[in-house]
C-alpha cells in the first residue's frame, strides 16, 4: 500500500446527454503486445481535499504501461491509470465511469510517467527545459507566473484535475510523449512535430482497443492539458480520426481504434502556432517588455497587419449573438464576452471592504449596478508587461521554443512562417520554410481541422485562459471556442480575472462539467 496526498476542491454534478458506443472488446491474443494486464495493479491509497471536504480514496494504479507496438523510446511513450475501488471506505465501481486523459505537457517539450508513484505525480519533463516560445533546446526554464502553482516547471498542468477525478469516482489515464529537445545517438531529434500529437492519438487508440480490459468508459474519454498540453488537448479534439495520422501511427505500431476523444479541456491553449505572432501584436502590440522598451514597432505593425487578414478569411462568428469576428471589432468582442463579466465574477466574490479597495487601486475599473466596465485601452495597462518580443514565436533568430519544435533530423530548429524565414538573422541562405512545413503545419493546429469540419472531432470543450496571460493572444483561445461553437459544439469558455499562465481556478466546475456532458451524473444517479 502507498500514501499520496493532494489539495484541490470537487464540485456537484449535472444530468447531460449520452453519446453512442462505439467499439467492442477484444481479446488479450487479438491485442498482442498492446492487451491491458487487468492484473497488474498495485493499490494506493491518497487523500484529496474537495469542496466538501477530505475524501480518502483508495485506487488500483498501473505504472509505465507501453501503449504502442513499435516504441522510440518507452521512457515516453508509456502511460499510467489509476482507477478508484473505494471512496472513504464505500466501494466504487468505475466501470462505466468517465476516463480522464490528463497530460502535463509543458512547452512542448518530453513528459513522462515512467518515475511517477501515483496519481498526478507524472508529467514533468526530464532534463528540463522552456515553456514554449521562451527558449530553444536546452534552455533553462522559469517558472509559469500567476497560476496559482498550477503548473511545473515547463507550464504543463500539475495534478488537480486528476486528483478530483479519482475523487470522483472516474478513471485517470496520464500518457506521457515525446518532446522537441529528444535527441539520439546520431544527434537527430525525434520528439519534434508531429512526434507528440502521434503519441497522444496513439495512447487514446490503445485505451479505446482494451475496452473492458482497462475500466472506464472508452467512448467517453475526456482529454485534458494546460499550455502546449491545453494545445493538444485541444488537437485531440479537433483532429479525431483524421487520416492525416495514418501513417506515423502505423508506424509506431499504434493499436487499430478509434482516437477520437468525447469532450476536451484546455487551459492557455498555446496553438494556432503559424498565425500566433499576428495575434499576439494585436493583442499585445502597444504593451512594454518587461524591461519597458518597446518590441521592434515595424515588426509589430507588419504583424498586427497579417493578423486583420487571417481574422478576416476566418469568417467566424461570436458567441452570444455577437456576430462577424474581425480585427476591428475582437477589442469590443472580448471585453463584452470575457474580460469585464470575469471582473464582475471577481469583484462580486469579494467583500465589500476588498472590493472597495480593488476599485481604489485599479480606477480603470467602473462599477456600477454590480457590474464591471472599463476599455481595452485600460484592461492592456491594467495586464502591464508583454512577456514576449516580436515575434512571439517563428524568432527571427531562431530561439524559440517553438522553432525547436519544428526542427528535424540534426537541425534543431526551423522556421514555420514566411515572414519568420523572410527576415531570419541567423545567416540562412534560403529563407523560405522548408517544403514539410505547411503539412505538418496541419498535423499540429486543431483551428485546421475545425475549419474542414472533422466528423470524428469532439462536441464539448472546456476551455480557459487567464486574463494576465501574455504567452500567447487572448484571441488564440476564443477563436477556438468561436470554431467550436460555429459547429454547433458546446463550448464552455471563461477567463480568470487577474490570472496568468497555466491557471487553473475552477477544477471543481470542469469535475462536475465531465459529469454533465458525459451522462455520468444521470447514470449513476447524481443529481
Amino acid at each position: 500500500m502507498g500514501t499520496a496526498a493532494g489539495a484541490a476542491v470537487v464540485g456537484g454534478a449535472a444530468v447531460g446527454a449520452q453519446a453512442t458506443p462505439g467499439g467492442t472488446s477484444r481479446s488479450a491474443k487479438d491485442l498482442g503486445s498492446l492487451a491491458f494486464d487487468p492484473g497488474a495493479y498495485t493499490e494506493l491509497t491518497t487523500t484529496v481535499t474537495t469542496r466538501t471536504g477530505e475524501k480518502e480514496v483508495k485506487y488500483r494504479f498501473w505504472k509505465a504501461v507501453t501503449y504502442v507496438a513499435h516504441p522510440v523510446d518507452v521512457k515516453y511513450q508509456s502511460l499510467n491509470v489509476s482507477v478508484p475501488v473505494e471512496i472513504d471506505g464505500t466501494a466504487v465501481d468505475a466501470s462505466d465511469a468517465p476516463i480522464l486523459l490528463a497530460n502535463s505537457i509543458g512547452g512542448y517539450m518530453p513528459s513522462s510517467v515512467a518515475d511517477a508513484d501515483g496519481v498526478g505525480a507524472g508529467g514533468p519533463p526530464m532534463g528540463g527545459g522552456a515553456p514554449g516560445g521562451s527558449g530553444g533546446p536546452g534552455a533553462t526554464a522559469d517558472p509559469a507566473p500567476g497560476a496559482g502553482g498550477e503548473t511545473n516547471e515547463t507550464g504543463g498542468a500539475l495534478s488537480s484535475n486528476q486528483l478530483l477525478a479519482v475523487a470522483a469516482g472516474y478513471v485517470v489515464v496520464e500518457p506521457g510523449a515525446r518532446g522537441r529537445t529528444l535527441t539520439n545517438a546520431r544527434g537527430e531529434y525525434y520528439g519534434t512535430a508531429p512526434a507528440v500529437i502521434v503519441d497522444l492519438k496513439a495512447a487514446v487508440r490503445y485505451v479505446r482497443a482494451n475496452k473492458g480490459r482497462i475500466p472506464g468508459d472508452t467512448d467517453r474519454i475526456v482529454s485534458a492539458g494546460t499550455s502546449a498540453g491545453g494545445a493538444l488537448s485541444a488537437l485531440l479534439g479537433a483532429s479525431g480520426d483524421s487520416r492525416l495520422y495514418d501513417s506515423y501511427l502505423r508506424e509506431l505500431g499504434a493499436a487499430d481504434a478509434s482516437d477520437a476523444v468525447f469532450a476536451v479541456g484546455a487551459w492557455c491553449p498555446i496553438t494556432d502556432l503559424e498565425h500566433a505572432d499576428g495575434a499576439y501584436e494585436w493583442n499585445w502590440g502597444t504593451s512594454p517588455l518587461k524591461g519597458g522598451e518597446q518590441a521592434d514597432r515595424k515588426v509589430s505593425e507588419e504583424l498586427r497587419s497579417q493578423f486583420a487578414e487571417y481574422q478576416a478569411r476566418l469568417k467566424l462568428r461570436g458567441l452570444g449573438g455577437f456576430g462577424p469576428l474581425n480585427s476591428r471589432n475582437y477589442d469590443d468582442y472580448l471585453l463584452k464576452q470575457y474580460m469585464r463579466p470575469s471582473a464582475t465574477t471577481y469583484l462580486k466574490g469579494l467583500s465589500a471592504a476588498d472590493r472597495e479597495a480593488y476599485l481604489a487601486d485599479n480606477p480603470f475599473i467602473t462599477w456600477r449596478d454590480g457590474r464591471a466596465t472599463f476599455t481595452w485601452e485600460g484592461f492592456v495597462t491594467h495586464v502591464g508587461a508583454r512577456k514576449k518580443d516580436a515575434p512571439a514565436f517563428d524568432a527571427f533568430n531562431l530561439s524559440s521554443g517553438e522553432n525547436n519544435e519544428f526542427g528535424a533530423g540534426t537541425t534543431g530548429s526551423r522556421h514555420f512562417t514566411a515572414y519568420g524565414a523572410r527576415n531570419d538573422s541567423t545567416g540562412l541562405e534560403n529563407r523560405r520554410v522548408a517544403g514539410d512545413i505547411p503539412a505538418l503545419l496541419d498535423l499540429m493546429n486543431p483551428m485546421y481541422h475545425l475549419g474542414e469540419g472533422n466528423p470524428g472531432r469532439s462536441r464539448y470543450w472546456w476551455i480557459r485562459l487567464g486574463t494576465d496571460d501574455t504567452d500567447t493572444s487572448h484571441v488564440i483561445s476564443a477563436n477556438l471556442a468561436a470554431s467550436a461553437s460555429g459547429l454547433g459544439d458546446d463550448v464552455d469558455h471563461l477567463y480568470y480575472w487577474d490570472q496568468g499562465h497555466g491557471a487553473n481556478t475552477d477544477p471543481a466546475d470542469f469535475i462536475a462539467w465531465i459529469a454533465r456532458v458525459t451522462g455520468h451524473a444521470k447514470r449513476s444517479g447524481r443529481h
